[in-house]
């Protein structure tokens, strides 16, 4: 079957311009779920702005669509999400599944930083939300598994920082290389200095595009454990 090609909706309503994404049947289906499903939490909240699992079920379909998501999209639909993971514990700190979805979206959120000490930090407050979580509902075998996998998250990110790095250094090896080449056979025009920094850019570009991609991935793992824990 070909691939549907959908509009993919902003985070709240918006007249940004929207992007078309290609997906599956599958992921289509989906898609326009967790689509109903944010704008119906939406309602729900409108008509009472005290309502906590439709601030829960806001945030949790925010992060499940960011998974259909590139780049500063997936990036600010995470951001949303947790805002309104926030909103609901505001109004009541016990809330334990919103207390999951938040661990959930704060590990995410840490892999956006490269500092390691930066994504730490986030990556400690989701355990404690997991924690937190797991104190409401002892027995919960999805909280139990999320707070184990938050413990591998430094790992991974370093992991993840080790590999950017090793790409950024023959980047700069090539630019090198290419710049001798160009003194060795004149001056550099001004076209072949263009290209180098668009090819220094596009590797920056490149490298947060994967810190997104990584953030988002997380939220299906987490997903998928769930799942298998339930």
């Amino acid at each position: 079957q070909s691939p549907s090609t959908i509009m993919a909706a902003q985070p709240s309503s918006s007249s940004a311009p929207r992007k078309q994404l290609e997906l599956t049947p599958e992921d289509f289906e989906r898609y326009m779920f967790f689509e109903s499903a944010r704008k119906q939490a939406e309602k729900d909240y409108a008509k009472n702005n005290q309502d906590t699992q439709a601030l829960t079920r806001w945030g949790g379909s925010l992060l499940e669509l960011a998974h259909f998501r590139q780049g500063t999209e997936a990036i600010e639909l995470i951001e949303a999400a947790i805002l309104k993971f926030e909103e609901a514990l505001q109004i009541n700190p016990k809330k334990h599944d919103a207390l999951w979805c938040l661990g959930n979206a704060l590990t995410s959120q840490g892999f956006l930083y490269a500092d390691a000490e930066k994504a730490g930090e986030f990556f400690t407050k989701a355990a404690d939300n997991f924690r937190k979580a797991l104190a409401e509902e002892p027995n919960n075998e999805v909280y139990k598994k999320a707070l184990e996998m938050t413990a591998k998250a430094p790992a991974l990110h370093l992991e993840l920082q080790k590999q950017l790095a090793q790409q950024q250094q023959q980047q700069q090896q090539q630019a090198v290389a290419a710049g001798a080449t160009g003194a060795a056979g004149g001056a550099q025009s001004e076209a072949e200095r263009r290209k180098e920094l668009d090819e220094a850019f596009t590797y920056d570009v490149l490298g947060w595009l994967t810190l997104a991609a990584i953030a988002v991935g997380w939220i299906a793992m987490a997903r998928r454990a769930g799942a298998a824990a339930a």
